[in-house]
Parts: C-alpha cells; structure tokens; sequence
C-alpha cells in the first residue's frame, strides 16, 4: 500500500476528496452534520463503498434508520453493497421494550446509554473494520440528557476507535440541538451540510469544511447535487491554481469590417462582452465567432440560458449557420441550461469539464441574465463571474458572455454591471432613421489593443451578420434618436425596397 492511501482514506467522491486535499486522514474521528435530507447516508454509503474497492472491512451501524432502509437508499443510486460491508441495525434490547422489567429506581435512558455504547464496541471488536460510519448521533445526545454526559460518550468512542486504527464517520442530523457545538471540540475534521430552497426551483445544496485539525483544506461553500449514483461536489473555482500556456494571438470573427471595428480582431485567452437591448444581435455576434473557430479548425462550447435550442438551430441556419451539424460532428459542445435547476457551482464545472475534455477554445454564455437567475446575489455572482473568467483566460480560451440591457431605445439600464470583468466591452443599440428601426455596434472598451473608434451600421439577414460603413452622418445614435448631419448614403442598403432620400 502507497503512503498515500495508508495516510488518507479517500470518500470516493472526486469533489469532495479535492475539497479535502485527499480525503480523511486515518485513524481519526470525523463528524459530517446537517439537517435530513441534505445528503448525508448517501456521503457515508460512497466512503464506505470506496473502501471496500479498496479491499477494506466496512462497518455502518445505524441508531435511525434500518437495514431494509439502508439498502433502499443504495439501490436508488444504483449503488451496490458490498458483502465487505456490514450493516448492524442497532436497536434496544428487549427487556427496555418490555414495560414490565422496566427499571424504576434508575432511569431507563442511564441503561440505554449504557447498552447502546456496549452494543457499538461489540459490533465493532466481532468485524473489526477500516471504516465505520455511525448514524446518527442524535439518538446518543437524546439517550445523554445532559450536555456533560453526551461530550464524555463522545470522547469514549474517540479513544476507543483511536486505539483500533479505524477511520470512523459519524452522522448528525441536528434535529434534536442544532446549536450543540460538543462533537466539534472533539472529532478531528467537520463538513456541515445545507439544504437551500429558493423561491422558485428546485433545491440547492452546498457543503463547507468547518475543521481539519492538521491539514489545508479548502475553505468556503461548494455546491452538490444527490442524482442517481450517488453525491457530486462541485469544488469552489479558484482561477489561480489553474495556469495552461498558450500563443497570444488575434482571432478574427470572419467578418471583415467587424475585423476591423475591434483592431484586427479578439485576442486569443480573453473576455468580450456583448451588450444591448433584446433582439440587437448579441447572440449572433457570439455565434459569429463560434463559426469562425469551427473554420480555424477549434472547438467551441456554447451554454444557452434564455433560448430553446430547436429554435435557435432553425433561425441561425437560415443564416447560413449550421450548428446543429457542427454538434453532431463534434466540432462544438452547445448545452441548453434551466437557470431554476443549475447551481453557478455546477455551471462552473460544466464550463471547466468542456475546456479540459472538449478541449474548447471558444467559449459563449448567454446570457448573463440567465445565469443571474440562478443565483440571485449579485455580489456572489460578481465573484463567481471573475473567477470563471480568470480561468477561461488562463486557459487560453476566448470567451463571450452577452447582457441584455432593459429598454429598447434611450437610456439602457443592466440588471447587473460586469463591464469591467471582461477585456473587450461591445455595445449594441437601435436607433431611427429616415423612418426606420436600425442596428449600431460600437466597441467602447478593449485592453488588448487599439480599436475603431467609430459607431457602425450593422443589418442581419439571410445572407448573416453585415457590419457597414462608420456612422460619421449622424450624432446621438446611442441614445437612440440621432440628429442627422449629412447624407444617408453611409447607411446599408435595404435588400427588400429602394430607399429615396431628399
């Protein structure tokens, strides 16, 4: 056995042993608590389940629930117990169930507490198992009575499994004093557990390392789903443990005079945001470069929050677009996302799992709008939205995210600013001209670089995106009704009238 595995017993859940820099240190007492229904059999069936890979003796005695119980909630997660693992039901011996022997000069839990322990050491000396999960200890705190009695029992079953060499889990489902804080003073580690339920969704999940006497770990909440086969730990983002090399280079949108309005094109391992009132373009300008990545012969991810793919396949095609052959081909990942049932902690993964096994180079979130939805804290969603943008530039990837701005003409309000997380800031707009609705697209930030600073005419159509001349005729186009100062040959041509102007 390798150092490794002699020192730390893995949970055999990949998140969670990250977020634990390897797993349990063995030979040690750890406590995993929350409220029921937060996940934790399920974590205890996956640690022991690990360890009978591993060839161990494992041990699950339960105070709460029975055998038939256990085995059903394995089955659920297509989770198959191993005949390494032992399930002691652990119930009161009969004489307490049996009102006529019955104590009467002591009372009953004084004999409980003490047949209850007996019945722990004894399961445990006929196995004598590597890991061991007890559940739960709020039926040894009701059995205590007292704060005093319930901390010695506690450091009664610490020294007894320290003596053993087992590495030992005990379950607490706070139910009967969530704010009794004795196990913590005396476990070696403790994950808390908590079930979240927004107003709107399903359930949201997310655990936190509270203690680990000895080891770094990994702070802060991380989100987790419970799905079939079992728990999945979505491990904080942190953008600075993830460093890939890459050429710096500029990546060109495949339309010239859009080439031209960002100063050659996007930088290779940076960030563009899209932004404009609904319907100017904001996808398309993303897609635009999404198809001129296929050409380059990269891959591209595309994460849609606000649009249903079937209809997002039918328009862009009629654009000349044919994503959906791109995805059957695999030369782009494209993912429709419900922002009620995706956590940011799971979203980031996704996004993190297309860059390391897809190996895509171009990246697109839309919208920001959409991925607010799923966390409804802005200050939350500023630092998730910098950390995932760190790591898509470290990667080397290009990434485009689009806001939709509220309003159509005139004074535009974001639901959320994000203009100074990303490299390159694109604004689109509508404006009225010579009785018509038209499109302008105006780069007014980018940090890698020189860019036009014009405001251009831009029209879509079957024939794609069409980016026109600079805009020099008129004054006041981003604000939605501008004054004209010349002629209007500047503007693109209408394919379906003739135009006259006096």
């Amino acid at each position: 056995m390798s150092d490794r595995r002699r020192t730390e017993a893995k949970t055999g859940i990949a998140g969670l042993d990250e977020i634990l820099c390897g797993g349990f240190t063995r030979r040690h007492v750890f406590l995993l608590e929350g409220a029921p229904g937060t996940g934790k059999t399920t974590i205890a069936l996956q640690f022991l389940l690990e360890g009978a890979a591993l060839g161990e003796r494992c041990l699950y005695i339960t105070l709460s629930e029975t055998e038939e119980e256990l085995r059903g909630t394995a089955a659920s997660h297509n989770l198959e117990l191993d005949e390494k693992i032992e399930i002691f039901e652990l119930v009161p011996p009969e004489s307490l169930l049996n009102a006529d022997q019955q104590q009467s000069l002591l009372y009953s839990s004084d004999l409980e507490l003490g047949e209850t322990t007996k019945m722990i050491f004894g399961s445990f000396e006929r196995l004598r198992p590597s890991r061991v999960v007890i559940d739960s200890l709020s039926e040894i705190r009701l059995l205590a009575q007292s704060s005093l009695r319930y901390r010695r029992q506690i450091l009664a079953l610490k020294h007894f499994f320290a003596k053993s060499g087992a590495t030992v889990l005990l379950l607490d489902d706070m139910t009967s004093d969530a704010l009794d804080k004795t196990v913590h003073s005396v476990v070696h580690g403790v994950i808390h557990l908590e079930q979240l339920a927004p107003e709107y969704g399903s359930e949201r999940r997310r655990l936190r390392i509270m203690k680990y006497r000895g080891r770094s770990f990994r702070g802060g909440f991380h989100d987790f789903v419970i799905h079939t086969g079992g728990v999945r730990v979505f491990p904080r983002l942190r953008a600075l443990e993830h460093k890939a090399e890459f050429s710096r280079g500029m990546l060109g949108s495949g339309v010239a005079k859009l080439d031209g309005l960002l100063g050659g094109g996007i930088e290779r391992g940076s960030s563009t945001l899209l932004i404009g009132p609904a319907g100017t373009g904001k996808s398309l300008f993303a897609l635009q470069f999404v198809d001129a990545a296929v050409n380059r012969g990269e891959r591209a991810a595309v994460f849609v929050f606000d649009e249903e793919l079937g209809l997002l396949f039918a328009r862009t095609k009629s654009m000349g677009f044919d994503f959906e052959r791109m995805r059957d081909e695999g030369k782009i990942h494209i993912e429709q996302l419900d922002a009620s049932e995706v956590s940011p902690g799971e979203f980031a993964q996704r996004v993190r799992d297309r860059v390391a096994d897809f190996d895509a180079k171009t990246v697109v979130i839309d919208s920001i709008n959409g991925y607010q939805a799923a966390m409804p804290e802005e200050n939350a969603l500023i630092l998730h939205m910098h950390e995932l943008l760190q790591f898509l530039n470290r990667q080397g990837a290009a990434t485009f995210l689009t806001v939709a701005q509220h309003g159509l003409v005139g004074d535009m309000k974001s639901p959320i600013d994000v203009t100074y997380l990303s490299d390159t800031v694109i604004l689109l707009r509508y404006f009225e001209a010579f009785g018509r609705v038209r499109r302008a697209v105006s780069v007014i930030k980018k940090r890698t670089g020189r860019h036009e600073e014009t405001i251009r005419e831009f029209s879509i159509s079957e024939r794609g995106l069409m980016v026109g001349e600079p805009l020099s005729a008129f004054q006041g186009v981003l604000r939605g009704v501008p004054t004209f100062a010349g002629d209007g040959h500047s503007l693109l041509s209408d394919s379906n009238e003739d135009r006259e102007h006096s």
